[in-house]
C-alpha cells in the first residue's frame, strides 16, 4: 500500500523538476524580437537612396555580418545544411525522436552515432546560453530545457524562420558567426552565390568549427557525396576538395572597412550611429548620393592619375546643396594613389590662397568703399608690418595697372585685394571670415595683409560652405549633420553678409569676360550653364583649389600633396578647375542652373571709364554695372597719382568721384607747398623687436620759396620747424598739417599707428 503513494510522489517530483527545467523555454523571444535585437559587427552606411556606400567593422572581438534573410541564402546551402545537422528537420516538431532513439541504443552498445541535436534545439541553445553545451557535455537539466524549448519554438515560429535564425546565429570558425560572415570571409561572396562545394564546406565548419582542414575537408566530401547523389551527377573528387578546403580556410577576403566614402563614412558613425535616420541596427542612412560618389571618386582619380608627372599625389572634394547644407558627394582623398589615404583632405587644415578674396571685396562693397567699377592700382606696394616690408605679388608676377574691381576680382589680382584689405582692415576681415563660418585658428593682426591672399589655414568644407553663403545671398547655415533624418530639417540661417554684395560678387565670379586678362577667354572655368567660381594657389604651389557655385549646388575641389610638397607648374587652370567643371557638367547634365534675381535696391548703370594718369585710352570698355544704392556714379578715372603712394607703408585709397575729381578730405589747399611724404591714408606698423628710435617716421615738404617758413602740427599741437621733419611715431590715428608762419594751413594728411606702444614723443 506504501508503494503507491511513493511512486505519485516520485512522479510528481519529477513533473516538477521537468517542468522547473523547461520554464525559460516558455520566456523565449519571438522570431521578429530576434531579428531586431541582432548587432551585426559591421555597420553599413547606406546613401541616401538606400544603397551600401561604406562598410565600417565596430566590434573587434567578434565578425558578425548582417543579418540575411533565408530568400537570399544559397539553396545549395540550405539543402547541405538540412543533410549534415537534420535530415528530418522538415518532418518533426522540434526533436528527432528516430534520431533520439538511435543515439540512446548506440550509446548503450558502445557505438558511435551521429547525435540526436536538431537545427531547433541548436537554435534554442544559441537563443539562451543556460542550454549551451559546456566541455563537460549538457547536463540532464540542460538537454530536457532544450526538449522543451524546441518543441515550444516549433508552435511558435515557422520552419523557414527557425532555419534562417540559425544560419545568422552559428558560429562557424574563429571569430566568424553566421552565414553572412563566412561567406564573405573565406569565399569572398555574398551568401546567395555559395556552390555546392562552398556549400558543404560551410556545413561541415557546423558539425567542427575548429577542426583541422584535412577534418572539414573529409566532413565537406560527405556531405557533398548527399547534395549530388541524383542520376547523372558527376563524381565528387575529395582530393580537390582537400585543396579547396584548405586555401579556404587560410583566406581572410573581408577587409574592415570597405566602400566608396572612408573619410564621410567614420564622419557619420562618430556623429550618432544611434540618431533617427537608422533604419536598422548596423545601418546608418547619410545624406550622401551614391551614384554622385561614385561619379565623384572616379573624375578626380582620373584627373590626378593625368597630373602625376607633377608631383600631385592627393586631392578632396565636397558637393552641398545650397537650400539645405547637405553633403550629397564626399571625396576625403585619392585613395590608392595617395602615401596618406586615411587623411580626410576635406576636413585638412590647408591655406586657401585667393579664395578668401571674394569675401574681402563683398565687405569693402558692403561698406561702401568700393564698388564693382571702382578703380584699384594693380602696382608694385611696399606695406610695412610688424614682421618687416610686406611687398605682395600677383600670380604671374606682372602688374596690369589700374583696374576695376571687377577685374580685379575675377582676374584673382593680389596686390589690389591687398589694398583693398587695407581700406577694411585685417582685423574687421578676420570677423567677416568667422561670421561666413570660417573658424580662423589666429587673429586678423596675427596674419596681417597676407589674410588677403589666404596665409590662413581653411578646412575645404568650410570653405566650400562659406562659398555656399554667397549662393545663398549672404545668408549663413551650418553644414547639415551626416546622418540623414527621418523628416527633412529645415537649416537655420544667419545674415552674415550683405545680401546685395554677395549679389555683386556672384555676378563678378559669373563674368567670363572679366577674367579673360587671367585666365583667357575659353578657360575651363566657364560652364554652358550659370555659375561662378573662384580658383586659389598657395605659397609655393603647395595647394590648388576650385570652389563655386550653381542655382542649386556648392562645389569645392582642393588639388595637392598631404605631405604639403610643393606642386609642379600646377595652377588654378590645370589643377583643381577641371575636376569642378567635370563636376558643375555632370550635376548640371539635366538640371538647369539660371542666375540669380537681383535683390531689391541693387542698382545697375551705366558706366564710362576715363584715361590712365598718362593719359591714352579708356582704362576699361563702357558698360552697364551694378551698385548698392547711393554708390553708383557714371564716370571712373584718375587725374593723378602722389609720388612714393605706396612706400614706406603707405596705401591709399584713391575714392574717386565722378569725372575724376578727388575727395574734399584729399584736395590741395590753394598754396603751392604740400606735404609730399607721407601721403594722407597711410598706415605704419611698428615692430616692437626693432628699437624705437630706428623707427622714426620721415615728414618732408615739397619745395617751396626760398626763406619760407613752415611749421608742422601734429594733432593741433606744433611739433617742428623746417621742410623736413622725422617724427617717433606712436599708436593712433593721427592728423598732421603743414601751416606757413602765420599759421595758414597748407596741406594736411591723416595717417594711422598700429602696433607696440612707443615711449616719449
Amino acid at each position: 500500500m506504501v508503494g503507491g503513494p511513493v511512486r505519485r510522489l516520485r512522479v510528481r517530483v519529477a513533473a516538477m523538476a521537468l517542468w522547473a527545467c523547461a520554464l525559460p523555454a516558455w520566456a523565449l523571444p519571438t522570431f521578429d524580437e530576434v531579428r531586431r535585437d541582432f548587432q551585426p559587427s559591421d555597420t553599413l552606411i547606406l546613401s541616401r537612396e538606400g544603397e551600401v556606400l561604406q562598410r565600417l567593422r565596430q566590434d573587434a572581438s567578434v565578425r558578425r555580418g548582417q543579418w540575411v534573410p533565408l530568400a537570399d541564402v544559397s539553396p545549395a546551402l540550405r539543402q547541405a545544411l538540412v543533410l549534415s545537422e537534420d535530415k528530418r528537420f522538415f518532418e518533426h516538431s522540434g526533436v528527432d525522436w528516430r534520431a533520439v532513439s538511435a543515439a540512446a541504443w548506440g550509446n548503450l552498445w558502445n557505438q558511435r552515432t551521429r547525435g540526436a541535436s536538431t537545427i531547433t534545439m541548436q537554435l534554442a541553445g544559441l537563443l539562451d546560453g543556460d542550454w549551451r553545451q559546456g566541455p563537460g557535455g549538457r547536463s540532464v537539466a540542460q538537454k530536457l530545457g532544450q526538449t522543451v524549448a524546441a518543441q515550444v519554438l516549433e508552435r511558435r515560429w515557422r520552419k523557414d524562420q527557425i532555419l534562417e535564425a540559425y544560419l545568422n546565429l552559428v558560429p562557424f570558425r574563429g571569430e566568424l558567426v553566421g552565414i553572412d560572415a563566412l561567406s564573405r570571409t573565406l569565399f569572398g561572396k555574398a551568401a546567395h552565390g555559395m556552390d555546392d562545394r562552398e556549400a558543404a564546406v560551410a556545413a561541415a565548419l557546423v558539425r567542427a568549427p575548429n577542426a583541422r582542414p584535412a577534418r572539414v575537408a573529409q566532413r565537406a566530401c560527405g556531405v557533398l557525396r548527399d547534395i549530388q547523389r541524383q542520376p547523372g551527377a558527376a563524381r565528387v573528387d575529395c582530393d580537390a576538395l582537400d585543396l579547396f578546403t584548405e586555401a579556404a580556410l587560410q583566406r581572410r577576403g573581408w577587409p574592415a572597412s570597405e566602400g566608396i566614402a572612408p573619410h564621410f563614412a567614420r564622419r557619420a558613425l562618430a556623429q550618432g550611429q544611434a540618431q533617427p535616420g537608422t533604419r536598422a541596427p548596423g545601418r546608418v542612412t547619410t545624406t550622401l548620393s551614391a551614384p554622385l560618389q561614385r561619379w565623384a571618386v572616379q573624375a578626380l582619380t582620373q584627373h590626378l592619375r593625368e597630373l602625376s608627372g607633377r608631383h600631385v599625389e592627393d586631392g578632396a572634394l565636397v558637393v552641398l546643396d545650397n537650400a539645405t547644407g547637405e553633403a550629397l558627394a564626399w571625396v576625403g582623398s585619392s585613395g590608392a594613389l595617395s602615401d596618406a589615404a586615411e587623411v580626410d583632405g576635406v576636413l585638412a587644415w590647408r591655406q586657401p590662397g585667393s579664395t578668401l578674396k571674394p569675401f574681402l571685396y563683398a565687405q569693402a562693397i558692403e561698406q561702401r568703399r568700393l564698388t564693382a567699377a571702382s578703380l584699384v592700382e594693380d602696382s608694385p606696394a611696399h606695406i610695412a608690418t610688424a614682421g618687416g616690408l610686406y611687398i605682395p605679388q600677383n600670380y604671374d608676377r606682372q602688374f596690369k595697372g589700374w583696374v576695376s574691381v571687377r577685374t580685379a576680382l575675377a582676374a584673382s589680382l593680389n596686390v589690389p585685394a591687398v589694398r583693398a584689405l587695407v581700406m577694411v582692415s585685417p582685423d574687421a576681415f578676420f570677423r567677416q571670415l568667422v561670421a561666413v563660418g570660417l573658424p580662423l585658428r589666429e587673429s586678423g593682426g596675427y596674419y596681417g595683409y597676407s589674410l588677403a591672399l589666404g596665409s590662413s589655414e581653411v578646412q575645404l568644407l568650410h570653405l566650400t560652405n562659406a562659398f555656399r553663403t554667397l549662393a545663398n545671398g549672404g545668408r549663413y547655415s551650418a553644414v547639415a549633420p551626416p546622418v540623414r533624418p527621418p523628416r527633412a530639417a529645415v537649416p537655420v540661417f544667419t545674415r552674415a553678409l550683405h545680401e546685395g554684395a554677395a549679389f555683386i560678387v556672384g555676378d563678378i565670379l559669373a563674368d567670363g569676360n572679366a577674367r579673360a586678362r587671367t585666365f583667357g577667354t575659353d578657360s575651363v572655368l566657364a560652364t554652358r550653364f550659370w555659375s561662378a567660381v573662384k580658383t586659389g594657389t598657395s605659397k609655393d604651389m603647395r595647394d590648388n583649389w576650385a570652389v563655386g557655385w550653381s542655382q542649386r549646388y556648392t562645389v569645392g575641389v582642393w588639388v595637392g600633396n598631404a605631405s604639403g610638397a610643393a606642386m609642379h607648374d600646377v595652377s588654378g587652370t590645370s589643377g583643381a578647375a577641371p575636376v569642378w567643371a567635370d563636376l558643375m557638367a555632370h550635376l548640371h547634365a539635366r538640371v538647369p542652373s539660371r542666375a540669380p534675381a537681383p535683390p531689391r535696391g541693387v542698382v545697375r548703370a551705366p558706366v564710362r571709364f576715363g584715361p590712365g594718369p598718362g593719359g591714352g585710352a579708356a582704362l576699361e570698355a563702357a558698360r552697364t554695372e551694378w551698385f548698392l544704392p547711393g554708390t553708383q556714379q557714371a564716370y571712373f578715372a584718375i587725374d593723378s597719382v602722389a609720388a612714393d603712394a605706396y612706400e614706406m607703408g603707405a596705401v591709399r585709397q584713391k575714392d574717386l568721384k565722378s569725372r575724376g575729381r578727388a575727395r574734399s578730405d584729399d584736395a590741395v589747399q590753394p598754396a603751392g607747398v604740400r606735404i609730399a611724404t607721407p601721403v594722407s591714408g597711410t598706415i605704419v606698423a611698428l615692430d616692437p623687436d626693432i628699437p624705437p628710435t630706428r623707427q622714426r617716421l620721415q615728414f618732408a615738404a615739397t619745395a617751396h620759396p626760398p626763406g619760407m617758413a613752415l611749421r608742422w602740427r601734429l594733432d593741433g599741437k606744433s611739433v617742428a620747424r623746417g621742410a623736413n621733419w622725422a617724427w617717433l611715431p606712436w599708436p593712433g590715428r593721427h592728423v598732421v598739417q603743414l601751416t606757413d608762419a602765420r599759421g595758414t594751413v597748407l596741406d594736411e594728411v591723416r595717417i594711422e599707428v598700429r602696433g607696440a606702444g612707443v615711449a616719449g614723443r
